[in-house]
């Protein structure tokens, strides 16, 4: 009689060689998991705002409802869809409760019937960075809201409405106060501070701690959406709320305090603005499984390193659009915006999608010269590590378009699409001029010799090298020389002009033509290409007769004609 099994047997691997541990977990973040202390459900409770987030679901009947969650925060998901679903339910039966004695049994029927349509969908991976909303992952699931969890960049969306749920973390008052103190011993000094979306909460009563410990010139900031703003998604309040839209701060005189480790794109983006940042880190931040903690005097040696790029992507003649985000609003006229810049500079600019970033799938694309990011402002920084080519954001882009005499950098930097001037509204002639821009500049010159060959030579600023298709789109077709009366404007005959225009030599350097256009990636498949399909060794054997092979089944295949059994 064999035993009952309480379990399902294992049928592949015995149990001495199972795996003790992962042995692929050796990357920061699987260790930062493995350290990671388990919370008690209460803390839980709180820490994903669990009652506020059902109530917003119900207040306006949300049905479908998306939860993205980042990396770090993916453990404890099931646990956030098994309590939201039960805090859900309870505000349907108490909502029911409460009417109890006015509806009638097949009314509350119906509110049980309704409160199994509630369906939560978790966003386990997400199509770009974490701290943007991923609206295509929710529209495959037709959700009706998305919670968003974790640190975000706050971009505005397009879509679908938005719950952000920062998460609410502890902090040390007075361990943090300790660190201010060391790090400002002068009391009147003007210090801003800030702290990480996840931290947000904290900042009003460190404030009035420091205030309460005698420094007069301490600044709070607050949430708002706005990445363009002096600090992104930030504004400095006032000690006196009354006050708070009169006040005007100058930031150039205030350091920063930042709570939380923040994004490398951040300390670029405030490096100009403020008088200098300082960095108190929280174990529990969502960039802590960084290595080593950035530091802020190392900045410049950062924007230099960008600059470099820059100066690289000046002499690039192939610009590849990088899509970073289907999310963030305004990304079409972005791109569009963009195109029309390339064309402008004689630039030939492709549009590609890859999902999220890695060098491979960069190498792929081995004609394009640079890439150009449009993304959120903390995603539209991409990190040189591993890359091939460049990758700069569009305000590098901007940069590295202008000319060497009007190319001047002040050291203010910028990642997002925010900052790249859409064409106006009023400007409706340049509609025409752009789509003219977008084609080669064609100059019918005597003797093949136009204004783009008597400009000076120009020089890759890092290898001294000449540069000689850094604007292919500014092509002129050289003709051959024609006569006097074609001058003169006489008319040919037909015999004539065909005979005079039947063979034309292609010019030396030229760009291959696709339907009459200039494209680059043809010139670069035609001349640098050397793969050129499969091989042809096998015209150099003999021919054999096709003999048919096996056929059949496995338990007995038939081979050949013989109908021989194997």
């Amino acid at each position: 009689m064999t035993s009952d099994l309480r379990a399902a047997p294992m049928l592949s691997t015995p149990a001495e060689y199972t795996f003790t541990e992962d042995p692929t977990s050796t990357s920061a973040f699987a260790v930062a998991q493995a350290q990671r202390p388990r919370r008690p459900d209460h803390e839980l409770y709180q820490v994903y705002e669990v009652p506020r987030t059902a109530a917003e679901i119900q207040r306006n009947d949300w049905r479908r409802i998306a939860l993205q969650f980042p990396d770090d925060m993916l453990p404890d998901a099931p646990w956030v869809v098994d309590a939201l679903s039960t805090e859900l339910q309870g505000l349907v039966e108490s909502s029911y409760k409460s009417g109890e004695e006015e509806s009638s049994p097949q009314k509350q029927g119906q509110g049980h019937e309704q409160e199994q349509k509630y369906r939560l969908y978790i966003l386990a991976d997400t199509s770009y960075s974490a701290c943007c909303v991923d609206e295509i992952a929710a529209e495959h699931a037709n959700a009706d809201v998305l919670v968003h969890y974790g640190r975000a960049c706050l971009s505005p969306t397009s879509r679908l409405p938005v719950v952000h749920i920062f998460t609410r973390q502890t902090l040390d008052y007075d361990a943090i106060a300790g660190a201010f103190e060391r790090e400002f011993p002068d009391k009147t000094v003007k210090v801003a501070v800030m702290a990480d979306v996840m931290f947000q909460e904290h900042v009003v009563p460190l404030c009035e701690l420091l205030r309460d410990r005698e420094f007069s010139n301490v600044v709070a900031t607050e949430i708002v959406r706005d990445p363009s703003g002096s600090i992104p998604n930030r504004r400095l309040v006032s000690p006196n709320t009354l006050t708070v839209d009169h006040v005007d701060y100058n930031l150039n005189e205030y350091h920063l305090f930042h709570v939380s480790t923040p994004p490398t794109s951040l300390l670029l983006t405030l490096d100009s603005r403020l008088a200098s940042l300082r960095i108190y880190p929280t174990p529990s931040s969502s960039s802590s499984t960084v290595p080593t903690l950035p530091d802020p005097s190392a900045t410049p040696s950062i924007l230099r390193r960008r600059y470099a790029l820059v100066i690289q992507l000046a002499t690039a003649s192939i610009i590849g659009i990088l899509v970073n985000t289907l999310s963030v609003k305004n990304y079409m006229s972005t791109i569009s915006t963009l195109k029309n810049q390339i064309a402008t500079a004689g630039k030939k600019s492709y549009t590609i999608v890859v999902g999220k970033l890695n060098a491979a799938k960069l190498a792929n694309f081995a004609e394009v010269d640079g890439w150009v990011v449009v993304g959120c402002w903390e995603s539209g920084m991409v990190e040189q590590e591993g890359l091939w080519k460049p990758v700069v954001t569009p305000f590098e882009l901007g940069l590295a378009l202008q000319s060497e005499e009007s190319r001047v950098w002040t050291g203010e930097w910028w990642a997002g699409i925010e900052g790249v001037k859409s064409q106006s509204a009023g400007d409706m002639g340049a509609e025409i001029e752009d789509d003219e821009a977008a084609q080669p500049s064609v100059e019918e010159v005597e003797g093949g010799v136009d204004d783009e060959e008597s400009e000076p030579p120009e020089f890759d600023l890092r290898t001294g090298k000449l540069i000689s298709h850094s604007r292919p789109m500014r092509v002129a077709i050289r003709s051959i020389p024609r006569s006097a009366d074609e001058l003169n404007g006489t008319t040919l005959g037909s015999d004539q002009n065909a005979a005079s225009s039947a063979v034309v030599m292609r010019a030396t350097g030229g760009v291959a033509l696709v339907n009459g256009v200039a494209s680059p990636g043809a010139e670069f498949l035609r001349s640098q290409r050397t793969w050129q399909g499969l091989s042809t060794d096998y015209d150099e054997e003999e021919s054999a007769v096709v003999e048919e092979g096996r056929s059949g089944i496995a338990r007995g295949y038939t081979v050949g004609l013989d109908q021989t059994r194997t």
